[in-house]
């Protein structure tokens, strides 16, 4: 379908509103970029003079979908984090790790591969960052077992869950976003991105074997000190893992069906955390509610807001305009380049704000070319919906280009360096940035081939 978007007539003026938050979003992504600051602070600073300066009220800003808040993400995050924080004492992440690497018989490059598939899978089920924060520590353990480099398995992991958590929903931050948005349900990702991501996976470890296969050697000796580890002893408390495991089926379950039901993805992690707290048996739930990663939740908030500003006085409708105008409103032209731009940029910024900006300018593309549509109807049209699988790939995938483009990067990168083992920006570039440019590729003939055939 093609458009004409430089005919239509912006709605917006470029004011002093329109000026004034445009300037505190672009100070806040480029502090958030430079990192000097943390983003959660830059978040909550910029919010807050979105506010004061009256760019959105309160209420606009708290209560306002089109412009605030989105609690849904919110909840989500905060449940999901509540209810690993409730597993990760019972020692099921590191059975698991151990358990995979007497799998690969003590081979460095089997194990690479194995974790890379586990790795990928936990992340589809749970989220990234906890996938990789509960497992790089039992990989040191076990590359030090093996005495072979720690860095390329640790990379490899970043990379596998940035490619696995793409498949669903709860797997990355964005897709949260873009499910919230565009009010997608749990079965809508697996039905359109599952398929690709397992073709990525095989492609992984195509990767790993043909790349790593002579420069990962070790002895027999210390093949077989890993095969001497015995996972059942990382088992800490097997009542409350089975517990735990009960709970997180349910919550899996209640995501898949969540739309036949009409409950939002939020509602169901809320009730499995509430659920996994009552039958944990804490007494005093401080230390679970401490360990939430309070930060992200703030940065999540503050970003919503700060975007909601420039939605509001119309910096994102002209950006849609701009896009529209560069493809002639072909959509498939349009989803190509959301698909590599989404890529490149969220190489070089973190794939959540970089998500929060695209949602509504993708709304506002969806109302510059069928102004009749409103509602579900509108943000859920047909022709809309590879834009939406456009944006989540690129900015999941792309998120592997950088150490600093996905949330997952950031936390393997300091837990090595807490570990003695630094990992530079053109090492992790060297190792990600190959990935990141293959996996969009494949992504690219996918969405040719599903979508516009």
């Amino acid at each position: 379908m093609t458009s004409e978007p430089s005919a239509l007539a912006p709605v917006f003026q470029m004011d002093a509103a329109f000026w004034t938050a445009s300037m505190v979003f672009l100070l806040s992504y480029v502090l958030i970029i430079s990192e000097r600051v943390h983003k959660a602070i830059v978040a909550i600073c910029g919010a807050s003079l979105m506010i004061g300066l009256k760019i959105l009220d309160q209420h606009e800003a708290f209560h306002l979908e089109a412009y605030g808040v989105d609690w849904n993400v919110i909840f989500l995050l905060i449940s999901m984090m509540i209810i690993i924080n409730l597993m990760r004492p019972c020692g099921i992440f590191e059975y698991i790790a151990i358990k995979s690497a007497k799998v690969g018989r003590g081979d460095p490059v089997r194990i690479m591969i194995i974790f890379a598939v586990v790795t990928a899978i936990l992340s589809a089920l749970l989220d990234n960052v906890t996938t990789v924060l509960l497992l790089a520590p039992v990989t040191l353990l076990i590359a030090e077992a093996l005495k072979v480099e720690p860095i390329p398995y640790l990379i490899v992991e970043a990379v596998a869950s940035n490619i696995g958590g793409t498949a669903t929903l709860i797997g990355d931050p964005p897709n949260i976003m873009i499910a919230s948005k565009a009010k997608l349900d749990f079965m809508d990702f697996i039905y359109h991105l599952a398929p690709v991501v397992v073709v990525m996976m095989m492609a992984l470890i195509l990767v790993i074997y043909l790349f790593f296969r002579k420069k990962m050697q070790t002895t027999e000796e210390l093949k077989q000190r890993v095969l001497a580890m015995n996972e059942k002893h990382a088992i800490k408390d097997p009542v409350m893992l089975k517990k735990s495991l009960f709970v997180l089926a349910l919550v899996l379950v209640g995501f898949i069906f969540h739309g036949v039901f009409h409950y939002e993805p939020a509602t169901v992690a809320l009730f499995g955390a509430g659920l996994l707290l009552l039958l944990s048996g804490v007494r005093e739930p401080h230390h679970i509610f401490a360990e939430v990663e309070w930060p992200t939740i703030f940065f999540f908030i503050g970003l919503f807001i700060i975007v909601g500003g420039v939605v509001k006085v119309g910096l994102i409708q002209w950006m849609s305009l701009k896009m529209l105008a560069v493809t002639q409103g072909n959509l498939l032209h349009t989803s190509m380049l959301l698909l590599w731009f989404s890529a490149i940029a969220s190489a070089i910024v973190d794939n959540i704000p970089y998500v929060a900006t695209m949602n509504p300018l993708i709304i506002d593309m969806a109302q510059q070319l069928w102004p009749e549509e409103t509602g579900l109807a509108l943000i859920q049209h047909p022709d809309l919906m590879p834009l939406w699988w456009s944006l989540a790939l690129g900015a999941c995938l792309g998120g592997n280009g950088s150490p600093i483009g996905a949330s997952a990067n950031v936390i393997v990168v300091g837990m090595a360096e807490k570990a003695g083992h630094r990992i530079s920006f053109m090492k992790f570039v060297a190792y990600g940035a190959p990935v990141m440019i293959l996996t969009v590729f494949i992504a690219m003939i996918y969405i040719r081939l599903r979508y516009y055939w």
